[in-house]
């Protein structure tokens, strides 16, 4: 059973007693939420195979928001693609991934909880993070939009096949005044996923959004997930050309190791200790992630692979 914690609260709902059971048995057999959905709220977007869909707090209820209504929070139930494995625990993946990259890392992720339908299917919730109190929205544009990039000028595969994490790099730097802050934290991100196995990092999952004072930052990290578990052939980077602009070849997981994140670090500007200290941590046994691993909503099978894949990828970044 799921419960929310105090700290979920407060990070979620500003504190108010919020439901984690959600009004409906599920998208699936509930024909009144599918009509719900389609007429009033749609999906936000579709991310792989992964449906999206609008919500609103309503007398410490979660529910679908309705049309022209401003939804607070980001659903996503599992998918239903026939050829993700074990689909049923991709709230629970996303969930875990984000809580490592939060509570193990420090870095900064988009708030987020688990919640379940009627019949006891998860699914992820995540609080939005560029809608003002008013209800307005920040400034926010995704790496594929700052290069100028789309389907008409990239073809369909644009947010994976052309740039490389180098030239994300670039961006940064021609977009935010306080680059080399938001460029270690770019590269902390860029190497936790390859610890946790996340090969769809793609333009369209970086994105920057202005502050009060007018200026850019990194958002805060989302769609964080261990893509392995689902997947029969899963990649290392999600971009085609991987670290560096003139792309790499990349057989197998040894082409990839602590120099291959020297190398990038350097490239996109951070001084070279400053880079070694960072792979120290990153790659340094974590006792807290091994736990959080272990005590995840994950089938066990996933679980032994999640924290040996994670082992294993940690080996390869170590001095």
């Amino acid at each position: 059973m799921i419960q929310y914690s105090r700290q979920t609260l407060r990070e979620m709902f500003d504190g108010k007693q919020v439901s984690p059971i959600l009004p409906y048995m599920s998208l699936d057999a509930d024909r009144e939420t599918i009509e719900l959905v389609v007429k009033g709220n749609g999906k936000i977007s579709l991310s792989g195979v992964q449906p999206k869909y609008s919500m609103v707090v309503d007398n410490g209820t979660l529910r679908f928001s309705k049309e022209g209504e401003q939804g607070h929070y980001i659903l996503k139930p599992a998918p239903t693609a026939l050829f993700i494995l074990d689909k049923e625990y991709c709230p629970a993946n996303e969930y875990l991934t984000m809580q490592l990259a939060k509570n193990v890392y420090g870095i900064e992720t988009a708030p987020c909880c688990l919640c379940v339908f009627g019949n006891g299917q998860m699914a992820y919730l995540v609080r939005r993070f560029d809608i003002r109190p008013d209800g307005t929205k920040y400034a926010q544009e995704d790496f594929a939009q700052l290069a100028g990039l789309s389907k008409a000028n990239g073809g369909d595969d644009f947010k994976y096949n052309i740039l490389s994490y180098e030239d994300c790099g670039e961006l940064i730097r021609k977009h935010i005044k306080a680059a080399p802050v938001e460029l270690l934290k770019f590269f902390r991100l860029v190497v936790f996923n390859y610890l946790t196995l996340n090969d769809d990092a793609h333009l369209k999952n970086f994105s920057i959004i202005e502050k009060k004072n007018g200026d850019f930052t990194l958002t805060p990290a989302y769609d964080l997930m261990n893509t392995s578990l689902h997947l029969s052939s899963p990649s290392i980077f999600a971009l085609k050309k991987g670290l560096f602009k003139e792309g790499m070849i990349i057989d197998d997981i040894h082409a990839v190791n602590r120099q291959s994140f020297i190398e990038f670090g350097n490239r996109i500007g951070l001084p070279p200790k400053l880079v070694e200290k960072e792979l120290d941590n990153l790659a340094e046994q974590k006792p807290l992630a091994e736990r959080m691993i272990r005590e995840s909503l994950l089938n066990e099978h996933m679980k032994r692979h999640y924290l040996q894949s994670y082992n294993y990828r940690r080996f390869t970044i170590s001095k």
